[in-house]
């Protein structure tokens, strides 16, 4: 099917030429998780059509195939193959949805979650599709020139360009305004200098966004930031070490340094100085990613943990027979099936443009935080084994706990959803 959406032979999941078959006002029956016979059931929620099960079947099969089996090798490289991305790339899983008119695949929001979450289901973090089509492109969509988007987009969705965003530095995590890297002008051109680290996609990406400070004399530092489209070989770009991680190791993540780079007037991304609000902007989407993910990763952690107490045996039964054991998955499924209902209940405000910062704060900090209660309580589950790195919960433990840390410190979130709350209307 994706390959004939690649092709314009039919109308992306959901786009207008479908919209009939794709409306999501209940009139065919189709179970919630909490009442499916599997957390990953194809067919489920009601937030998706027909449409939406036939790509999540390609999408499902994608994984199982051009991934999983490779996942291990990569795993010890540190990085993917280019030729995943530009598989996924020919498979139209890349840019679902960016317009059309922008080179895009023209797909919704709802087809960009089912490859996040399929991507949760195979237990295979390396590959950074999320971030390049749903955290990059949009920014160079949304905020591009037409000779960028032109220039990019084509190539981002064939994945024969790939793209990272550089925020995170040595001194600035979460605090965007405490950022050092920096561009001054020097007649049309910029000349960019700074580091950046923890780079998703760095080590093997085509291009960047870099956020570096621009006017030093803004009366704050919101208003002195701006973004840049850095490409790979440009003199004085430095890619450093590909960084070693506790976990997530099949992602390529890197350190950059900038070192006098010069970046012609058509680096600039949206105009001066309004890079913190371009981030801004933006950031809710990143957020909900993480949520998703998160709320995937535990229904795969759930289903893993199911299906191996039901087969390990303990003081001449299974484990699932003691009642502490079926206690505790009745405990996870309901947690998980909650925050599943309130996580769809984002996509469908995302998808209307009305999901706000405070409600994708709530969404990361409660979905991440509960990713990392499951893979606790799942890996105990299963006993010693859940610490043998053969088992899959294993490496879902470890690629748990970054999740409550990047796209802002779960801290962070907090603030964000308190300060909703206190301030005046």
């Amino acid at each position: 099917m994706a390959d004939l959406l690649q092709n314009g032979l039919v109308g992306s999941p959901c786009s207008p030429r479908h919209s009939q078959e794709c409306s999501h006002s209940g009139g065919e029956e189709r179970l919630e998780t909490s009442s499916a016979k599997k957390l990953t059931d194809i067919g489920t929620r009601r937030i998706f059509s027909l449409e939406h099960d036939i790509f999540r079947e390609s999408v499902r099969k994608f994984f199982q195939e051009e991934v999983i089996p490779f996942h291990a090798e990569w795993e010890k490289a540190g990085e993917v193959s280019r030729e995943l991305w530009e598989k996924a790339g020919k498979q139209g899983l890349l840019g679902i949805n960016i317009g059309d008119h922008h080179g895009g695949i023209g797909g919704d929001l709802y087809s960009s979650a089912i490859i996040w979450e399929e991507q949760a289901y195979s237990n295979c973090t390396g590959p950074g599709f999320s971030l390049h089509s749903d955290i990059v492109m949009p920014y160079i969509s949304n905020y591009g020139s037409e000779e960028q988007i032109k220039h990019f987009i084509p190539e981002m969705v064939a994945g024969r360009c790939i793209g990272a965003i550089a925020m995170t530095e040595p001194g600035a995590g979460s605090d965007l305004q405490g950022i050092r890297t920096n561009a001054k002008k020097d007649g049309s051109d910029w000349i960019l200098n700074g580091s950046k680290v923890f780079v998703t996609n760095g080590w093997l990406c085509d291009t960047v966004i870099v956020v570096a400070v621009t006017n030093r004399e803004a009366h704050s530092p919101a208003h002195g930031i701006s973004l840049f489209l850095v490409e790979n070989g440009m003199k004085g770009f430095i890619k450093g070490r590909k960084i070693d991680k506790i976990g997530l190791k099949a992602q390529d993540t890197a350190e950059f340094f900038f070192e006098d780079v010069r970046l012609p007037a058509g680096a600039l991304l949206g105009e001066e100085n309004k890079g913190f609000y371009y981030l801004m902007q933006e950031l809710p989407q990143e957020r909900l990613i993480v949520s998703e993910i998160a709320v995937s990763a535990s229904e795969f952690m759930f289903e893993e943990t199911r299906d191996y107490v039901k087969q390990r045996k303990a003081f001449g039964k299974t484990v699932a027979d003691l009642q502490t054991v079926q206690h505790k998955l009745a405990e996870l499924k309901t947690s998980i099936c909650v925050t599943r209902a309130f996580v769809d209940s984002c996509l469908q405000l995302h998808r209307v443009k009305r999901l706000d910062v405070a409600t994708a704060a709530m969404a990361k900090y409660w979905a991440s935080d509960l990713q990392n209660r499951v893979a606790y309580d799942c890996l105990q589950l299963h006993g010693g084994w859940g610490y043998m790195w053969e088992y899959p919960i294993a490496k879902a433990y470890v690629d748990a706990r970054v999740q409550a840390i990047y796209g802002g410190t779960n801290e962070i979130m907090k603030e964000l959803i308190a300060r909703e709350i206190i301030h005046d209307q």
